[in-house]
């Protein structure tokens, strides 16, 4: 990840200034613009982490908008401490010495990009372990927060996960809506591979063994079954020649995943990840300087 990249740069600024952090209007009430502090940022409890990098990013940039002679907040890690590390509880992610009012001003925001991020990353591992030994990926979706796309793909990563599509851009996935709306499986197939450039991935949805039928007779080279039983996974897949890519989708969770891989299905898409991951808890302790 390029934590200077300006996508990530415009995305910390836009997150300072919603929260209003350069008007902090409690620390400036209580804390001398000379005072200087230190901040011990811990995991409360155990998790993966995601997002290290962002740290000395949201202060820099914090520091950027004040327009200081140097910088602020001096941030420092351990070298057992990066992102996609499994945190003991209560451990030290990192410590932050310099000026108490950025200190405190960056507090929250800083804490909703770590907490958000490694909780993506928390749960990605916890399906990457309930999938382990079998060779299957965990694959993420475009089911994102709008604007935070590459942070929790990142997030993913992280976690042990991969990248399904980037984006819109990024191959030709063919789904519910166009098929109902191109006329089939089989004519949504047979237009896209018409318009497709020869590298571009080319998979389509189905939703039963019929239209499973129909998209091997069509020359799919990639299926995505979508919100099927692990039974009915078996059956497609039992229908697909080797050189057919076999996917799942749809309501897949930690408890039921491990019927899917008995099964024989090893690729497995999972809007979950970024959609609705609970987020990790991190806290600060701090101390006068």
């Amino acid at each position: 990840m390029d934590w200077n990249s300006r996508r990530i740069t415009a995305l910390v600024e836009a997150a300072l200034r919603e929260d209003h952090a350069l008007a902090d209007q409690t620390t400036l009430a209580t804390i001398g613009e000379q005072e200087e502090a230190q901040s011990e940022l811990f995991s409360r409890y155990g998790c993966v982490l995601a997002g290290l990098g962002l740290v000395s990013k949201i202060y820099e940039v914090f520091a950027s908008l004040q327009m200081p002679s140097g910088p602020m907040v001096f941030v420092g890690s351990q070298a057992e401490v990066f992102d996609g590390v499994r945190l003991r509880p209560g451990q030290t992610v990192a410590v932050l010495r310099g000026r108490a009012r950025a200190l405190l001003a960056c507090e929250r925001v800083l804490l909703n990009f770590l907490q958000h991020l490694s909780g993506i990353a928390t749960l990605t591992r916890q399906f990457v372990d309930a999938v382990r030994g079998s060779g299957a990926a965990i694959l993420d979706t475009r089911k994102t927060t709008p604007g935070l796309r590459q942070l929790e793909k990142y997030a993913v990563i992280c976690g042990g996960g991969q990248t399904h599509r980037a984006d819109l851009s990024d191959g030709i996935l063919i789904k519910r809506s166009h098929v109902a709306l191109a006329g089939g499986v089989a004519a949504a197939l047979e237009r896209a591979r018409a318009r497709r450039r020869p590298d571009q991935l080319l998979a389509v949805e189905v939703v039963s063994l019929e239209e499973m039928r129909l998209a091997v007779a069509a020359g799919a080279a990639h299926v995505m079954l979508d919100h099927v039983t692990p039974e009915l996974a078996r059956q497609a897949l039992a229908l697909a020649p080797p050189t057919v890519m076999v996917e799942v989708g749809g309501g897949l969770t930690l408890e039921n995943i491990g019927a899917y891989v008995a099964a024989g299905i090893r690729r497995f898409s999972i809007g979950a990840l970024t959609q609705s991951a609970p987020v990790a808890d991190f806290g600060q302790r701090w101390r006068r300087l």
